[in-house]
């Protein structure tokens, strides 16, 4: 089956900074990819592309096959819902989404027709003859996601839509966006630079950095098996910390020893150990798991669901969640214990 986008080695220069370093991707019909990484990393400008916003300096985008990055954004079989949703604020409701019908010489039945499904599929019935102003931040986005869906697009390209809405709403429209795609099956790009977001909705995540795709695979193996320590440091949380180990001791950045023990042993050198909050244990006196180090507690956080601990031995800083308030206070000695599968270590 033909995919519904192929890039194929893409670039994009802004001077002596290379936005885009050779990206190419596949986006299968009806599969739902983000485009995850920080700031400056190339995500954006990579969507722009694809939806003919920004010209590439090199490579080739297929839509369904169709070569299109010679093509302007009203030629390419593209929709695009943006952070702000750019609906036009004199126009009501229907008359937004009919106006990418009428471009596309859309017959006017079908376009009536087609505006009840969407908005009946975005849950807005009724809300025909209303104008941007007196819609809330969120049912403006779904407007805009009807909008875009009305056309069907071979790919819809998501760029930030939910960035500027409150948490309580974000996690709302999260949970529609997927209830749609798996309702409807179309094919997306989705740009983010919010984890949650790309975990939740994504069939595959592709994390970028300095304008490469370092790695892509379904969420589960980006966070759980990540090829580099940037994606294993940028996904999910981790408390980070350097040890040099000679022989079965472990020294910090700065030389003191550790109260450290290894079920396996580091080879001698220099190395970066990353640990997840939620996956280890704790204890005043005792910890569980195979590998062991003793800290102090510097500080603590109550957050609803848990209370986090802020740790420290030397120049280790490390960060442990857990489930009930142990009575804790800063200065006490405690014992963090990991299973090896809990923990990464880089070189």
């Amino acid at each position: 089956m033909v995919p519904a986008l192929e890039l194929d080695r893409l670039h994009r220069r802004y001077g002596a900074v290379m936005a885009v370093n050779g990206v190419s991707l596949s986006l299968g019909k009806g599969e739902f990819l983000t485009l995850l990484g920080p700031s400056g990393s190339g995500k954006t400008t990579t969507l722009r592309m694809v939806g003919g916003f920004e010209a590439p300096d090199g490579g080739e985008i297929r839509i369904n096959g169709e070569r299109a990055d010679r093509l302007p954004p009203y030629r390419r079989d593209t929709a695009t819902i943006f952070q702000s949703g750019a609906l036009f604020p004199h126009k009501t409701v229907a008359d937004n989404i009919a106006f990418g019908l009428r471009m596309r010489g859309v017959p006017r039945n079908e376009i009536a027709r087609r505006i009840a499904e969407v908005l009946d599929t975005v849950r807005l019935g009724g809300m025909e003859e209303r104008y941007p102003e007196q819609l809330s931040g969120g049912q403006r986005q779904r407007v805009a996601l009807a909008r875009s869906l009305a056309v069907r697009p071979a790919v819809l390209l998501f760029d930030e839509p939910l960035s500027a809405l409150d948490l309580t709403l974000r996690l709302q429209l999260r949970a529609e966006i997927r209830r749609l795609h798996q309702q409807i099956g179309f094919s997306a790009i989705y740009v983010t630079h919010d984890q949650g977001e790309a975990m939740a909705l994504s069939d595959r995540v592709a994390v970028m950095n300095r304008g490469q795709i370092e790695q892509i695979g379904p969420p589960d193996i980006i966070y759980g098996a990540a090829s580099s320590e940037f994606v294993h440091g940028f996904v999910g949380e981790s408390s980070c910390f350097e040890v040099t180990a000679t022989g079965n001791d472990y020294r910090d950045a700065g030389g003191a020893l550790l109260c450290l023990a290894l079920a396996t042993p580091l080879p001698p050198g220099r190395h970066r150990l990353y640990l997840r909050p939620a996956q280890l244990h704790m204890s005043p006196e005792e910890a569980t798991g195979a590998n062991r180090l003793n800290l102090r507690v510097e500080t603590l956080e109550y957050l609803g669901d848990s209370w986090r601990y802020h740790l420290v031995a030397g120049q280790v800083s490390l960060v442990c969640d857990h489930r009930t308030n142990l009575g804790l206070q800063p200065g006490a000695d405690v014992t963090v214990g990991w299973d090896n599968a809990a923990m990464r270590v880089f070189a």
